[in-house]
């Protein structure tokens, strides 16, 4: 085999191979929008998930804290990491225990930054009047919006506003996940395609050539 056509073999191959790869991830994209539809379909289930995985993201980031606190116990930082750790556990237990309460608390807090930033954007917007400042005020008067909405309802808001949230976030990047994957696919195909043509046009230009007679 010719080291030409083993270059061109060895291209193919890592074209599949990306291929393959960007076909994973557009398969990823479609469970994440699979799941963020359901999420917005059982909004209180997704919220009740959501506190519970982020209970055990807590328990876990806790114990892997601690461990390295352990193993760096000659530092200077060895007490204040482990105080770390062990409020990373307890609020873990806290959370998987009592996710309905820790919802009613993050959803609370979620309401008043909303409000908050709002409130700021509005004000330095008008404040300031710079190039964005309808945009600006677009946003602030969302978000103050959204942040009475939250609060008006509060605590039963807090059923909801998470796991929406949640949902529309996992929907989102999966939607982006597939647009990635579909399209580096394509883009895969093109190129493949485009070094095909060039190899049958350099293959079918030299034979004329070499058939040729000396004049």
């Amino acid at each position: 085999m010719s080291r030409a056509r083993r270059r061109q073999d060895g291209r193919a191959g890592s074209h599949r191979a990306l291929s393959r790869s960007f076909g994973r991830l557009a398969l990823l994209g479609a469970v994440l929008v699979v799941a963020g539809v359901v999420g917005l379909l059982y909004v209180g289930f997704a919220t009740l998930t959501t506190m519970i995985l982020f209970g055990w993201l807590l328990l876990v980031g806790g114990l892997v804290g601690l461990l390295h606190a352990f193993q760096s116990r000659q530092s200077n930082f060895f007490w204040l990491a482990v105080v770390v750790a062990a409020l990373n556990l307890a609020a873990g237990v806290v959370v998987i225990r009592q996710p309905e309460g820790t919802a009613e608390a993050l959803t609370m807090f979620a309401a008043l930054l909303f409000l908050a930033g709002g409130v700021f954007r509005l004000a330095g917007g008008l404040v300031v009047r710079g190039p964005q400042f309808g945009w600006t005020l677009v946003q602030g008067a969302f978000g103050v919006l959204l942040g009475v909405l939250v609060l008006a309802d509060w605590p039963h808001s807090s059923l909801y506003v998470i796991g929406t949230f949640f949902s529309l976030a996992l929907l989102f990047d999966g939607l982006g996940l597939i647009a990635i994957g579909v399209g580096g696919r394509r883009v895969v195909s093109l190129v493949e395609q485009e070094g095909q043509q060039k190899g049958h046009g350099g293959r079918g230009g030299a034979g004329p050539a070499a058939s040729t007679p000396p004049g």
